[in-house]
């Protein structure tokens, strides 16, 4: 080794790091290189959130050779289901935190008792929503904007998606136990499985081969519910059968009072901070497709997703930020905590930069690959560019997003959604839509704008430090 250039041993190490963090093995992320213990955690939660963005990409990819109406069903119930998803995040970063503190603590065993108490509370929170969303999907879809051919067309897809929400928020919820425990090569296995399921389902019962009938828009969601499922048994055999940090046993299956309080008082802000959000969202939505009808609505879904390929590895990358948060914390070291989210931060600045680049040169190429009519294209050409003018402040934000969640300090960023999404927000997206009748040209001027709003108050916030106080 001694007689090998440095640039070989450099690469080696660099390799031997990548194997490390895919295979996941055991380490103390409360001790050494700052550097590498971002990239240990970074690489498989970036994969892990890219898995979760290929649900979205491969039924697009699908669904979008059956029309207009097909794809604006899919968005239009995607919009709905971060209801969902904001929940499961909710319940995850609760999960995340709680689990963090008591592993920097060196604490398995608190670890686990949290870990169960936090799947008992997401069940409870999810089977009301998941059978009132099955029953009203119609409802859903009309109070969405959709027009009567894409209720037609849809209902089944979109009570078949939140009738089984239930695996939505499971899979979160433990990937979120897992990203607390520094398992996060787990997290990124069980998404992967879930897609090479779907992936290999969503043709087959889309389009229909051998003796599979086809079932069209229907087919794309029982290929994603199977898939999801799939990922779901895999982490349950993992939490009860598996060699990490979080093991279940019989005994874990108690419910706790004062654990689920705690979960409760750090994840109800949580969930809030994400439901401001993702309501945010769903009104902008709704006022696409109310002012640019359904050839904008598909459009502005289509760019949609293909940011969100993007934005969740993005998620990923802020996540390693959340368990170092954490766990140093647990440890007692606030100093490490605050160097853990600069660091992070300054790799996804990197990373989104890039990304922006590309989609300001290359947005009508990609969106190409996704959406066939020419309108739709336009429309979801022109939403990719402007929305993503704002990615580098979105990259910062998330880091930020993270951090706070991390430490349990999930009030803040409730307080910050609260005020950026729905009194600026929103308010900007009508007035631009609306009163300067700019349509749906107005509610893709109002993201990035205030997204770079939200991101400069949360790192003023985060200055201030009030986050290293927190208790959990």
């Amino acid at each position: 080794m001694a007689n090998q250039p440095s640039s070989t041993v450099k690469r080696t190490s660099v390799f031997s790091f990548l194997m490390q963090a895919l295979r996941g093995d055991t380490q103390d992320y409360t001790k050494g290189s700052l550097r590498k213990a971002v990239f240990m955690l970074a690489i498989p939660m970036i994969i892990e959130m890219g898995m979760e963005s290929v649900f979205a990409l491969v039924d697009l990819f699908f669904v979008g050779k059956l029309g207009k109406h097909a794809v604006s069903t899919v968005g239009l119930t995607e919009s709905v289901l971060t209801v969902i998803y904001s929940l499961a995040i909710g319940a995850s970063m609760a999960a995340t935190a709680l689990v963090a503190r008591r592993v920097g603590e060196k604490n398995p065993e608190g670890a686990s008792r949290t870990a169960m108490q936090a799947i008992w509370l997401g069940l409870a929170l999810i089977l009301v929503i998941s059978g009132t969303g099955f029953y009203y999907a119609d409802r859903i879809l009309s109070f969405m904007g959709a027009e009567p051919e894409t209720i037609a067309i849809g209902t089944t897809y979109t009570r078949i998606m939140m009738g089984s929400s239930t695996v939505i928020m499971l899979l979160f919820l433990i990937n979120g136990i897992f990203r607390g425990a520094g398992d996060a090569s787990l997290a990124m296995k069980s998404l992967t499985i879930a897609n090479i399921c779907n992936i290999i389902l969503c043709p087959v019962l889309v389009k229909g081969l051998g003796p599979v009938p086809e079932m069209g828009l229907t087919g794309a969601a029982v290929a994603t519910c199977i898939g999801r499922g799939i990922g779901v048994l895999y982490q349950l055999y993992h939490l009860f059968n598996g060699r990490g940090v979080v093991k279940l046993t019989k005994s874990s299956l108690v419910l706790e009072w004062g654990l689920i309080r705690s979960l409760v008082k750090v994840g109800s802000p949580a969930t809030l901070q994400f439901i401001i959000a993702s309501c945010s969202w769903i009104f902008l939505a709704q006022l696409v497709a109310e002012t640019g009808h359904s050839e904008a609505s598909a459009g502005y879904q289509t760019a949609l997703r293909i940011l969100m390929f993007f934005l969740l590895p993005a998620w990923g990358l802020s996540n390693a930020a959340a368990t170092l948060v954490g766990q140093s914390l647990g440890a007692g070291d606030p100093a490490r905590a605050e160097a853990a989210v600069l660091t992070t931060a300054k790799y996804n600045t990197l990373f989104m930069a890039s990304v922006m680049l590309l989609f300001l040169l290359g947005a009508r190429p990609v969106v190409s690959l996704f959406a066939v009519q020419a309108g739709v294209r336009d429309v979801a050409v022109t939403a990719l560019r402007i929305v993503s003018c704002g990615y580098i402040f979105y990259g910062v934000g998330m880091v930020l997003t993270n951090a706070f969640n991390g430490a349990g300090d999930t009030r803040t960023p409730t307080y910050i959604n609260l005020f950026g999404f729905w009194a600026f927000q929103i308010p900007l997206a009508y007035l631009l839509a609306k009163y300067m009748e700019l349509g749906p040209l107005g509610v893709f001027i109002a993201i990035p704008v205030s997204e770079t709003a939200i991101t400069i108050a949360s790192y003023i916030l985060f200055r201030k430090g009030r986050w290293k106080t927190v208790a959990v």
